[in-house]
């Protein structure tokens, strides 16, 4: 009988290699760790050995074989994979990444009967092994090697296990999904994949699954490093999902509206000059839409900071945070000083005190900048006395 998730995952939309893990439980192997992103905009991280995924291509050959090219080579569009070898150690485990993430892609782009194909889409869901850690000793841990976010993952790289993140939960939080893993305040647990959604990929030694960003705070600071800075000249978004505003310094707004995002927070919200928005119901402005959610499968917006309640913080100072009003006020500073005219123009009218659809800012049109002037070609005695000397002599016989 097929379960209502099983329904909902009809399609894949991308899978991303994250990396690999050297695990030493039963014996030293490698597992290759991959984000798959479902049709349902829903994000699952899961974990297969390498001879799994050649069983599974072998499978897929054997199901397809005018697509495998074994009646007419030439006919032949599954992608090739090498076979594992008799023995693979880490450097064969870290060369092959590149080679995985370029089969995936092909294999997505491959006809509807072959990438959606019952085979496919159950190898890549999420399974009980992806959820629960193996029961390692304290010596020999897991090790997790992820590639840099630049995409770079040969050997060359990535040279050493990779620590992981560490952040301790400030609230308990029950999961409402299998999907998910619950914390309790104080629970340290380490960061594999953060995404822009505002849900965290976590594990502990036991347990891993998602957490929302915002009832995780880092070990040495109250505040985010990487949180980026407001960018006030703004970046247009479009909103595939509308939201209705919970807190008083949120915004309420409709499916088709177009914003400009000036800052964006690692909680998984995004701020324009008139309140917070979740950022998984944005989508870049000129990208191809996205299809749209199943009601019901999809994780729903991460709650707030602000919202959760008996938070407790390690940290003696809170975490910074620009109000509603500097938002706004350095927003309107930041378009004042776009739209000044140069000396003897023409003095800049009120500047909006919001930057919304409905208050969109005039746009001036941009003034040409001057072309640099061409300085006058120097004569050759001229350059012939600046020279050096070995060119003198060079020229010598020619003079």
């Amino acid at each position: 009988m097929t379960s209502m998730e099983d329904t909902a995952n009809t399609a894949i939309r991308h899978i991303a290699v994250l990396g690999f893990e050297k695990r030493f439980v039963p014996s030293q192997h490698y597992v290759y760790m991959f984000l798959v992103k479902w049709q349902d905009l829903s994000e699952k991280v899961v974990y297969r050995r390498f001879t799994e995924i050649y069983e599974f291509h072998k499978m897929l050959k054997e199901m397809f074989p005018i697509e495998a090219g074994d009646i007419n080579p030439e006919s032949r569009v599954i992608p090739h994979l090498q076979a594992p070898r008799w023995f693979d150690g880490q450097r064969a485990a870290e060369n092959r990444q590149g080679a995985l993430s370029e089969y995936l892609h092909a294999l997505l782009g491959l006809p509807v009967k072959i990438s959606r194909c019952p085979h496919v889409l159950s190898f890549f869901r999420v399974r009980p092994d992806d959820l629960k850690l193996p029961t390692d000793s304290q010596a020999k841990k897991p090790e997790t090697y992820l590639i840099p976010k630049d995409g770079q993952g040969s050997a060359a790289h990535i040279t050493g296990p990779l620590i992981l993140q560490s952040y301790r939960a400030i609230a308990t939080y029950e999961k409402s999904s299998p999907s998910e893993m619950a914390v309790a305040t104080g629970d340290v647990v380490d960061v594999v994949e953060k995404s822009e959604s505002g849900w965290w990929f976590c594990q502990t030694k036991a347990t891993r699954g998602w957490v929302p960003a915002s009832f995780l705070e880092p070990l040495d600071s109250p505040d985010e490093a990487e949180d980026p800075e407001p960018n006030y000249a703004g970046e247009p978004y479009v909103v595939i999902k509308g939201y209705a505003a919970v807190e008083e310094d949120e915004v309420s707004l409709s499916e088709g509206d177009a914003i400009e995002v000036i800052h964006k927070l690692l909680d998984g919200w995004k701020e324009d000059a008139t309140g917070y928005f979740p950022s998984m119901y944005l989508q870049k402005a000129g990208q191809a839409p996205a299809p749209a959610p199943r009601p019901g499968r999809v994780r729903g917006a991460p709650p707030r900071r602000s919202t959760i309640r008996n938070a407790q913080s390690i940290h003696q100072r809170s975490r910074k945070r620009l109000s509603q009003e500097a938002y706004r006020r350095n927003s309107v500073r930041f378009l004042q000083q776009r739209r000044r005219p140069g000396p003897g123009g023409p003095a800049p009218g009120p500047a909006p005190s919001a930057r919304s659809p409905q208050q969109a800012a005039p746009q001036t049109p941009p003034r040409p900048k001057p072309q640099p002037a061409v300085p006058p070609r120097p004569s050759a005695e001229l350059i012939l006395h600046r020279c050096s000397e070995s060119t003198k002599r060079k020229l010598a016989p020619a003079t």
